[in-house]
């Protein structure tokens, strides 16, 4: 029994994973989310009824269950190593979320990852309700096959971090543009992608969700291929002092595409406005199978050539703050969705984010709110003031024992 309000620690954590390593059928599915939260499950359930996301009944027709309702964050990061050194596990990421093809043998101890849809963004609900749906349903498939083929298996659903954080008052402030720059422990899961020139690193990459969708209807997540088990091939990437260029190669990431290229073209150049250097993302290609080639031209996203670049929202949706627009007809055929980028192409040292710009002006539409509510108030004390000092004292009196005071009609 947990009581309420405690956070599970890592130790925690692991004495409570430990049955199912020293069970006889050692075949565990880890369902991986981007964010989650307990509160999600009550939430969504009693605010849209018949429309509940959560229709997989696995919870209830399991034997045994444990639900913990909050996990610390770092305990969170190294999950998915807990369980790899728990046993010999022959680890499978699933990818693909129709596994009509997935194959189990049950001979051996099996560690199934999957990446579930990421959560779009916090602007449309209705997104993320239909998004969690979706991977409800994703779950039911996976452990459907896997019934019907006879094997035994346990489940785990988490994410990454929680969907919403709670705003102590100890933490308010460092919960403000806490970027991987100023401090490594940002609750990330992974540590960004690095790109090496002889023994220096001229490139990092880092994005909390890095997925793309081709054609309205085929979803591909690179995260965790790009970030956690690094199934990628960044040998073409090229650094200079003027441009690099990093490239990500990806063999089948899904069914019906055999190869898949995606580049970030970066230079850096000097500003006479300025008068010092800027470096800027100029366009991202994405070449399919070696002969479709799709080019975006990219918006916003520059920095001084001595710090890195951060965005919580990059991609082609016209909600993001820094978008990737489609410059030929081939780039209309793909959606990007990039959460929490941070990219840094040149001078790099200590093998670590420089200083973050960040594409969030620091003038909000809430701080310009503000600002106008303010000078408008302002004014009208002014106004006030003025009027008040124009206020003038009579200069005559009547008294009530004298003759009555005549005012003639000019005065």
């Amino acid at each position: 029994a947990i009581h309420e309000g405690h956070v599970v620690s890592a130790q925690e954590l692991t004495v409570f994973l430990r049955p199912l390593f020293t069970q006889n059928s050692r075949n565990l599915i880890l369902f991986l989310q981007d964010r989650l939260r307990i509160d999600d499950f009550t939430y969504l359930s009693e605010s849209y009824g018949s429309k509940n996301p959560f229709q997989n009944e696995i919870l209830q027709s399991s034997p045994s269950s444990l639900v913990l309702p909050a996990v610390d964050w770092e305990a969170m990061r190294y999950l998915l190593s807990i369980l790899q050194e728990s046993g010999d596990w022959k680890l499978t990421n699933v990818t693909n979320l129709n596994v009509s093809q997935l194959e189990v043998n049950a001979s051996e101890p099996n560690l199934l990852v999957v990446q579930l849809q990421p959560l779009t963004s916090d602007l449309r609900e209705i997104s993320t309700l239909e998004t969690i749906a979706e991977n409800d349903k994703a779950i039911g498939r996976v452990t459907m096959n896997l019934q019907e083929q006879g094997i035994n298996f346990s489940v785990i659903y988490t994410a990454v971090r929680p969907s919403r954080i709670s705003r102590r008052t100890d933490v308010v402030t460092e919960l403000r543009r806490q970027l991987m720059a100023v401090e490594e422990e940002d609750g990330t899961s992974y540590p960004p992608l690095n790109v090496t020139t002889g023994n220096y690193t001229c490139i990092l990459f880092y994005a909390s969700n890095f997925s793309l969708e081709a054609n309205s209807s085929v979803f591909i997540d690179l995260t965790n291929a790009t970030f956690v088990t690094q199934d990628v091939d960044i040998s073409a990437s090229e650094c200079s002092d003027s441009n690099s260029t990093l490239s990500l190669k990806y063999t089948k990431p899904v069914n019906g595409i055999s190869s898949l290229e995606i580049r970030f073209l970066m230079t850096n150049k000097f500003y006479e406005g300025s008068a010092r250097k800027w470096f800027t993302l100029d366009s991202v290609e994405i070449v399919q199978d070696g002969e479709k080639f799709a080019t975006f031209n990219v918006s916003v996203i520059s920095a001084p050539a001595e710090y890195s670049f951060h965005c919580q929202l990059v991609g082609t949706s016209n909600l993001y703050p820094a978008r990737l627009i489609p410059s030929n007809n081939e780039a209309k055929n793909w959606d990007i969705f990039i959460s929490s980028l941070q990219i840094q192409g040149f001078n790099i040292e200590n093998n670590q984010f420089s200083y973050a710009s960040d594409c969030t002006g620091f003038f909000s539409p809430g701080i310009w709110m503000g600002l106008v509510t303010s000078i408008i108030l302002l004014w009208i004390l002014t106004y006030g003031i003025h009027m008040i000092m124009q206020l003038t004292t009579n200069s005559r009196f009547d008294d009530p024992k004298g003759p009555a005071l005549s005012v003639p009609q000019t005065e």
